[in-house]
This record gives C-alpha cells, sequence and structure tokens, in this order.
C-alpha cells in the first residue's frame, strides 16, 4: 500500500494547512465556538473556495469525484486545527446521501449549494434511547395523500442549528427510508446546545411534518445499504482528523517538556518521561496506519463486509488512542493541562468526543465481531 500523498494531495493539504494557521488560530477559534451561531461563516466560504466542499462529490453534479483517501490530509488538517465547521456532516454524510440517492432534479436543487458554501445540511440520524444504530426506530414516515408526514426525535444532530436543510431517517412500510426536510417547516423543533469539545448540534423533534413527495431520496425502504455506506465513508474521515489532532497534542506536550523545568533541568530531559512520550507517537503513528488502511478500503473495496471490518478495526484502534494520548498530554502537562487558556485542554475534549462519535471501541468491537 502507497503511503505517500500524491502531489495533487499533498498540494492542497499544505493549502488548508497554510489558512488554518494564518486564519485559525488558537484565539480565533475560541471566538468562533463563543460566538452566537458556533461557525465561522467566512471560513466556512473559504473552505468552498478551496474545493473542500465538492472534493468528495460526484463530477456530474459539480464535484471531484474524489475519495476518502484524496480528503484524509485536509481531515488531518482540521483536527489539528480543531476545527468546529462541520464539514464531515455536510460532505461525507448527508452530502453523500443525496448524491447518491437524489433524482437529478434533488441533486440540482441541494448539491450545488452546498459546493458553493450558500446551503448546508445536516443529517438527522441517532435516536434517544438507541446509542449508534442507523436503523430509526421511534422516528417514523407515513404516506397520507400524494405526500408523507414525519413524527419522530433525532438526538445530537451536528450542524442542525446552522443547516437549511435535514436529512432524515425514517422508518416507513418497506423499511429505512431518507427524506429531505426543510429545517423551518411547520413541526420541526430544534433544540440547539453546545458539546464538550465546542460544537454546535441540536436534538430535533418532528411532529407531523409533511413534505411531498419528492421529499423521498431513493426508493422507499431502500435507504439503509446507503446510510451504511456513507456512516463507513464519515469514520474513516473521522480517524484521519484524530490523527491531526493527535499530532497537535504531541507537539503541544513535547514543546511543554522542553520549556518546563524542575530541578533545574527541563523535563523533557528524564528518561521516563520521554519513553512516555514514545509511546504517544507510536501510538499515533499506528493509528494513523489503520486510518490510511480504513480510507483504502471505503475507496476501493466492492466487499461491504471487508470495507466494514476495516473501518471498524480502525475506529477501534483511533477510540484507544484518543484516549492514551488525550491523557498522557494532559498528565505529562500538570495542572496547566486541565487549563482553558491551553490549547491541550481543548484537544483533549476534541479526541474524547472522537473516540465516541459514529461508534465508541465497544461498538465496533461488537461490529467487528460479527463481521468475523
Amino acid at each position: 500500500m502507497n503511503f505517500e500523498l500524491t502531489p495533487e494531495q499533498q498540494q492542497l493539504a499544505d493549502s488548508v494547512s497554510k489558512y488554518l494557521s494564518n486564519n485559525y488560530t488558537f484565539e480565533q477559534r475560541k471566538a468562533i465556538v463563543h460566538s452566537t451561531t458556533g461557525v465561522s461563516e467566512s471560513v466556512w466560504h473559504t473552505f468552498a473556495e478551496m474545493g473542500l466542499t465538492a472534493m468528495s462529490l460526484p463530477e456530474d453534479d459539480g464535484g471531484f469525484g474524489g475519495g476518502a483517501m484524496d480528503l484524509m490530509a485536509v481531515m488531518e488538517a482540521l483536527g489539528e486545527a480543531l476545527v468546529v465547521e462541520p464539514l464531515l456532516d455536510n460532505v461525507a454524510l448527508a452530502g453523500r446521501l443525496v448524491a447518491r440517492l437524489g433524482s437529478e432534479a434533488q441533486r440540482a436543487a441541494v448539491l450545488p449549494g452546498l459546493i458553493d458554501g450558500s446551503l448546508r445540511l445536516a443529517f438527522a440520524s441517532l435516536e434517544p434511547g438507541h446509542r449508534y444504530g442507523l436503523v430509526p426506530h421511534t422516528t417514523t414516515a407515513k404516506a397520507v395523500g400524494p405526500g408523507w408526514v414525519l413524527n419522530g426525535h433525532k438526538a445530537v444532530v451536528t450542524g442542525a442549528a446552522s443547516a437549511q436543510q435535514l436529512v432524515v431517517s425514517a422508518a416507513t412500510p418497506s423499511g429505512v427510508s431518507l427524506f429531505l426536510v426543510d429545517a423551518k417547516a411547520a413541526g420541526v423543533t430544534l433544540n440547539p446546545s453546545r458539546t464538550v469539545d465546542g460544537f454546535r448540534v441540536a436534538d430535533v423533534v418532528l411532529k407531523d411534518v409533511a413534505v411531498t413527495a419528492d421529499a423521498l431520496l431513493g426508493l422507499e425502504g431502500a435507504a439503509l445499504p446507503f446510510i451504511e455506506e456513507a456512516a463507513d465513508f464519515a469514520t474513516a474521515l473521522l480517524c484521519a482528523e484524530a490523527i491531526g489532532a493527535m499530532k497537535s497534542a504531541n507537539d503541544a506536550t513535547l514543546d511543554y517538556m522542553k520549556q518546563r523545568k524542575q530541578f533545574g533541568v527541563p523535563i523533557a530531559s528524564f528518561q521516563v518521561l520521554q519513553h512516555r512520550m514514545v509511546e504517544m507517537y507510536i501510538c499515533t503513528e499506528q493509528a494513523r496506519s489503520m486510518a490510511i488502511l480504513a480510507a483504502s478500503k471505503v475507496d476501493g473495496s466492492s466487499d461491504v463486509n471487508d470495507r466494514a471490518r476495516a473501518v471498524s478495526a480502525a475506529k477501534i484502534k483511533i477510540a484507544d488512542a484518543a484516549r492514551q494520548v488525550s491523557q498522557e498530554s494532559v498528565q505529562l502537562h500538570g495542572g496547566m493541562g486541565m487549563t482553558e487558556e491551553l490549547k491541550v485542554s481543548h484537544t483533549f475534549r476534541r479526541l474524547t468526543m472522537l473516540a465516541q462519535q459514529l461508534g465508541d471501541a465497544d461498538h465496533h468491537l461488537e461490529r467487528y465481531a460479527a463481521l468475523t
């Protein structure tokens, strides 16, 4: 397997890293997190101008037709800067489902706006009491006349408060279906909140939400395989984002240890602490290898089980590595590692959430065992 980036991938990654280093400093990020919306419109439109919102969308719809391998280095850069704009949820989940299931009219109505940054989406899938489940249990869609009526409750929908359209999974008589729902439609209630790592999420309550027949994405009852594929694609990219956050934690910890002195010498000179830093580095590199494997499988494997096993194996390793690196980085900083003023404390929170998002280690262990 070739672990090297192509010249085009490297150029894009370098451009994103340069932009973030100049325009997304830790202080600027804190201002965005504590703003009214929790996202920066200028940053989002810059992402669109750089082509990030179009990278993984089909060329026929105005995208670049890229895969997870093309976005890996970009996601690492976003993870290193702790970017809170929900690119993953827009492009890898909601946008990917519209691109794969939507009719020509639906794609024409949604994807150009997503690509140019004027439209944001959110994928409403998780439900209270059904942690990590992709099959909806409490959200239903009933055919009424020429359209549908949706009822249910979706939990922790990333980016819902700033999205114009929601991609909602619901149980229909034939199985799992997906619907495009206006975020401001009658009967849609958003209860926004902020997660521990600064992301804006919302619980979405649907009460007798009436949608037209053309709100259905694809065939009724046939959406589950597409949802599972999009979730695997997003999980592979999430693993790459975690690698970037781990790199940030490692770099910050090493810098601190070179500056912090004990007994008149930098604590980086203490062999036992050097061993801990080496363990953090090795853990990160092992996780990177698993993330690359997952990305290659979601891009190239035609075997659904083979893809799912690789993604779950990667997420297990990422979750374990995220816990080890984040906790070690805080401990090696001492009490300073818990303060709001240091980026490492925010990196700790982000890595904690990344370990849980789209399935924690226990969830993916059970999934891997079931597929073996």
